[in-house]
Parts: C-alpha cells; sequence; structure tokens
C-alpha cells in the first residue's frame, strides 16, 4: 500500500480531498500535527465526503513520532527545491510520499539531510507552487502506475451505451 504524508498541512479542504483520493487509490494517509485545523471540522468531512469514514488515516504527534512508529520507511519527498522529476524515481508498493505544509513546504532542515529521495512536479515560470491537494493525486497516481495500478479497476462499462 502506497502512503501519503502530509507533514503539518493547514487547509482542512485540502487534506479532506487528498483523504478522497487515497481511499480512491488505496493508499493510507498519514497526518503529521500541528494541524492547521481540527480533524471534526465540516470543511474536512465536506471535501472528503463520505469517504472520511473510509480512510485509513493515522495522526502522529510531530515529525519524531512518524520516524519512530514508521522505522525503515522508503520516504519521497515532494518538494519545489528537488533536483529529480517525479517520474525519474521508480517508487516502491509500500513507499510514502511526503508533502509539506500549503505556506511552507517540508522545511529544509529536513529536505537537506533526503536530496537523494526528493521530487519535484515541473511548472511554468514563476509558479509557486501547485494545489497540495493536486500535487498528492499527480505523484500517487504516478507511483500507482508505476505499481500497474495493483488491485485497482482499471477497465469498465459506466456507461449505460457501449464505446
Amino acid at each position: 500500500m502506497i502512503n501519503i504524508v502530509l507533514l503539518e498541512p493547514e487547509i482542512p479542504a485540502n487534506t479532506g480531498n487528498i483523504g478522497r483520493t487515497c481511499v480512491a487509490a488505496g493508499a493510507k494517509l498519514h497526518l503529521i500535527e500541528p494541524l492547521g485545523f481540527s480533524l471534526s471540522e465540516k470543511a474536512l468531512k465536506r471535501a472528503g465526503m463520505d469517504y472520511w469514514k473510509d480512510l485509513d488515516v493515522s495522526t502522529y504527534i510531530d515529525y519524531r513520532e512518524f520516524f519512530e512508529k514508521n522505522p525503515g520507511a522508503k520516504i519521497y519527498m515532494a518538494t519545489t527545491k528537488a533536483r529529480k522529476v517525479y517520474t525519474e524515481v521508480s517508487y516502491e508498493p509500500d513507499c510514502y510520499i511526503m508533502f509539506g505544509k500549503e505556506s511552507a513546504g517540508i522545511p529544509e532542515e529536513i529536505l537537506v539531510n533526503n536530496r537523494e529521495n526528493c521530487v519535484r512536479i515541473p511548472m511554468m515560470g514563476d509558479i509557486r507552487s501547485l494545489n497540495l491537494g493536486n500535487s498528492a493525486a499527480i505523484v500517487l497516481y504516478e507511483a500507482l502506475r508505476q505499481n500497474g495500478f495493483a488491485g485497482m479497476e482499471t477497465a469498465g462499462n459506466l456507461h449505460r451505451l457501449e464505446w
């Protein structure tokens, strides 16, 4: 199972959307405190819709506890500061993909010690960053693609007409 890690997320709607994406993708969500919202907030539930109850989610009081409870985890860190593009790495089926808080990303003190596992999403010119929910979906689905969308529905007849 691929894991999405949000380090100190600030916006409940982003976390809700990412939670819904995790449910659809069969991924686990890890939330590292402090959070910029309460897990009972309406905005969080609204963005995750009725999927939040199906989400496999763990919370941690801080970055240190996350590492203590996930020893040996292979962690890719998504950041605009990376040299590697997110498609240039091979994601393991049980890897962790970490994203930082919306206002600042993952602290450079963490990134500098993990350079080889940092990945970026290419963007045009002066764009500072993408929305956190979009970024998580982009990288998560690349990891799923590389792993053959294991266990996921890849074909189906979703319409009343045959194509």
